[in-house]
């Protein structure tokens, strides 16, 4: 059996899926009540109360762990998660880090999911880390602008990079939890092609056939909306990338393809599966 954290999210979801059609069982755990398939079971659990994890762990071999905004925190302690996944007879830990931890480490956020990652390796257990940059599904935070305004508002507007489908980071996570080569590996995750703001408001605008704005946000307008969701660290961390990517953040990786034995999805492909969001 295999746990899922955030499996109502936007990898959670297609990973349980994957896991699933190669018939493995599955328990999914996000914060709430939430429907899923009827082949799955499911526990509502609290990450920053790993106590809660207990039952979802009974019985587990593998979990997929993705931390919450709150986790990111001063104070938080997500190691706790890892040595109650080890006492509970977890053998395989697949963390969904970040790509900043390479590319940014000295960040707040990056310095603590560092830490995560390093109490991983020293678990003894088998580990895999994927760090993936940008998600295109951060533009659904532009769904409902888009849909009664026919607006998008971002920062940096002609700032761009290759943002990564998180369908892809679910299929590189499944091959991971499944196959015993990927032991130890790192992975650094993104999409085929370097894709500023304003191109994704197009994409999205060419995709609806209709027109769509773009409004640039000043950095401080957009650190207010972020940080109603994320600490202010984290959003800080967050819009240095953004406003300024390093040559190392602005590179494609190969990772996607060289685990999946495929080129990553494009934004494009992105929207026309998550078009009705936006109509």
């Amino acid at each position: 059996m295999i746990v899922v954290t955030g499996a109502t999210g936007n990898v959670g979801r297609p990973l349980t899926q994957a896991l699933t059609e190669a018939g493995e069982q599955v328990t999914a755990v996000s914060r709430h009540a939430a429907a899923v398939p009827d082949d799955v079971r499911h526990v509502a659990a609290d990450l920053a109360e790993p106590a809660g994890l207990t039952p979802a762990l009974d019985g587990a071999k593998a979990l997929f762990l993705l931390l919450s905004g709150d986790l990111h925190a001063p104070g938080a302690r997500p190691a706790d998660i890892i040595g109650l996944a080890q006492a509970s007879g977890v053998r395989r830990i697949v963390l969904l880090s970040s790509q900043g931890v390479a590319t940014r480490p000295l960040g707040p956020s990056r310095v603590a999911m560092r830490a995560l990652e390093d109490a991983l390796r020293e678990s003894g257990l088998d580990w895999a880390v994927l760090r993936p940059g940008g998600f295109a599904s951060n533009a659904l935070a532009w769904a409902e602008s888009v849909r009664t305004q026919g607006a998008v508002a971002a920062p940096f507007g002609d700032v761009g990079v290759p943002v990564v489908d998180p369908a892809d980071i679910a299929e590189v996570a499944a091959a991971c939890l499944l196959d015993d080569r990927h032991t130890g590996g790192v992975y650094e995750l993104t999409g085929p092609a370097v894709i500023t703001p304003r191109q994704q408001a197009e994409a999205i605008a060419a995709a609806l056939g209709s027109p769509v704005r773009f409004h640039e946000l000043t950095r401080d307008e957009a650190k207010a909306a972020m940080t109603q969701f994320v600490p202010a660290e984290l959003a800080d961390d967050t819009l240095d990338i953004t406003a300024a990517p390093n040559p190392a953040e602005l590179r494609i990786s190969p990772d996607v393809e060289r685990v999946l034995g495929r080129a990553p999805r494009p934004f494009n492909g992105w929207v026309a599966r998550n078009l009705a969001a936006f109509r």
